[in-house]
């Protein structure tokens, strides 16, 4: 059975190499000086004036001002009065999962390449339904062979939301060490629990922990043998997906059933922010992915015709793509006011998208909406920015080479039109990106992709 399973992700890979976006790729980092422009470099609270920015194999080595030495060779990026330059993002939750006709799969073609042209340099799946393939195309990503934002593979679910029933076998804590050194071996870069019993989910942290990996969990209110965010703090989890958790969550009823009505001014919120804080576990809050499912009221427009991206046929089976839950409405408003008190206290938040695609909004655009529903929560622009770039890259456990821009990190950026301290949607913006010193242009990236997300008709996707 083992040997039928990797022949066909052998047949699997081999097809989706025949099918890789032609754009030209990669295959060096690249020597680059930027200049002009303004710069938020995620470290101070203010924009200055870009007086030079040089990176060198892919990494930044000044950053304030061109250093006297020879730059022959180097690429010159010159912007204009009104760009403004900030780190790449990061989506600690961007699902490249897509689902048409029924069929869940994650797209690794178009959705990288979306991903970067939105300033997304850095992308941790959080679960995968396909994790072989998602390593590949990590691996093609990396060998610059295909252009896309950085993937760090999350491997499979752990937790009854694994594919295919495969959780079944994993009974034991010895079966989650076995599973999780298998994963650590090749080369994922942090775990997603999501379904799991408290006695797993502590074997997951251990072992993952063994490996240096972080654990990130969507949990549960303790009912039907779930865990409840607050007994995975104390278990050592290092990030938490959705809701805060707590005694606000009785087990006695779902999550969702209690957060939907939860109080967000209530004082017993304060005692699970605190635990958050005392044991510096980053809260990775998701507003926008139950957003999507309110009334939409305020920034959930559209500045680029995202369905454009899909595939004639996609575009037809997913015309009534709108879906409402009145639940998930009063989620997001109960959400929007919990991370303004979580924010205020000092909690540490990392941004996270969470929304796979059924046709209409495509998760690479999402990381904009996430930033203006902070904002609109009442958190400062630029500390938006942070969690957006340098949070996220901390709490994966990549805050040493990526999530701001500072000598000795990798050359990763993007610019944009107008000032987004003083309006978060000019992140929209987005004209240039720059990943590890290679520069790209952000309608060059997109125009290569138009018409290509999603199966090609009924039976395209039934093959793989």
């Amino acid at each position: 059975m083992r040997m039928k399973t990797i022949l066909s992700f052998l047949c699997v890979s081999l097809l989706i190499l025949s099918a890789i976006i032609s754009l030209p790729a990669r295959t060096s980092a690249q020597d680059l000086v930027i200049r002009g422009g303004w710069l938020f470099d995620s470290v101070s609270d203010n924009v200055v004036r870009n007086s030079g920015i040089v990176i060198k194999s892919g990494k930044f080595i000044a950053v304030g001002g061109i250093p006297d030495r020879d730059l022959t060779g180097f690429e010159t990026l010159e912007l204009q009065y009104d760009d403004y330059i900030l780190p790449g993002m990061f989506d600690l939750h961007a699902h490249y999962r897509v689902t048409f006709n029924g069929i869940r799969k994650d797209e690794h073609e178009v959705n990288p390449i979306i991903f970067l042209a939105n300033g997304v340099t850095s992308t941790f799946p959080n679960g995968e339904v396909n994790p072989y393939e998602m390593m590949e195309a990590r691996k093609r990503i990396d060998r610059g062979e295909q252009i896309g934002a950085r993937i760090f593979n999350s491997g499979p679910y752990f937790g009854t939301s694994r594919a295919n029933g495969e959780w079944r076998d994993i009974k034991t804590p010895e079966d989650v060490y076995a599973d999780v050194d298998k994963w650590a071996e090749l080369g994922v870069k942090g775990f997603k629990a999501k379904g799991i019993n408290p006695e797993l989910l502590q074997a997951l942290i251990d072992r993952a922990h063994m490996h240096g990996l972080p654990v990130t969990g969507h949990l549960g209110s303790g009912a039907r043998n779930s865990v409840n965010p607050r007994d995975a703090i104390l278990m050592g989890i290092d990030r938490i997906e959705h809701f805060l958790g707590g005694d606000v969550l009785p087990a006695s009823r779902s999550a969702y059933a209690s957060l939907q009505d939860l109080d967000p001014y209530i004082p017993e919120l304060d005692n699970i922010i605190q635990l958050y804080i005392d044991n510096n576990v980053y809260f990775d809050a998701t507003l926008t992915a139950y957003g999507y499912y309110g009334d939409r009221a305020e920034g959930f427009d559209y500045w680029v015709d995202e369905r454009k991206y899909l595939t004639p046929y996609a575009f037809e089976i997913t015309k009534e793509t709108r879906q409402s839950s009145a639940q998930f409405d009063k989620i997001y408003k109960v959400k929007r006011k919990t991370i303004k008190r979580y924010f205020d206290a000092g909690g540490l938040i990392s941004l996270g998208t969470d929304h796979p695609s059924v046709g209409e909004y495509i998760p690479g655009f999402s990381a904009h909406r996430e930033m203006d529903a902070f904002v609109l929560s009442g958190i400062p622009p630029a500390d938006a920015i942070k969690i957006a770039t340098i949070n996220g890259a901390r709490a994966l456990r990549m805050g040493d080479i990526l999530g701001s821009i500072e000598v000795g990190k990798l050359g990763d950026l993007f610019v944009t039109k107008g000032n987004p301290l003083q309006n978060i949607r000019n992140t929209r913006n987005v004209h240039t990106v720059v990943k590890g010193g290679q520069v790209y242009d952000t309608q060059e990236l997109l125009k290569s992709v138009e018409g290509k997300l999603g199966p090609k008709n009924a039976e395209d996707w039934k093959k793989n």
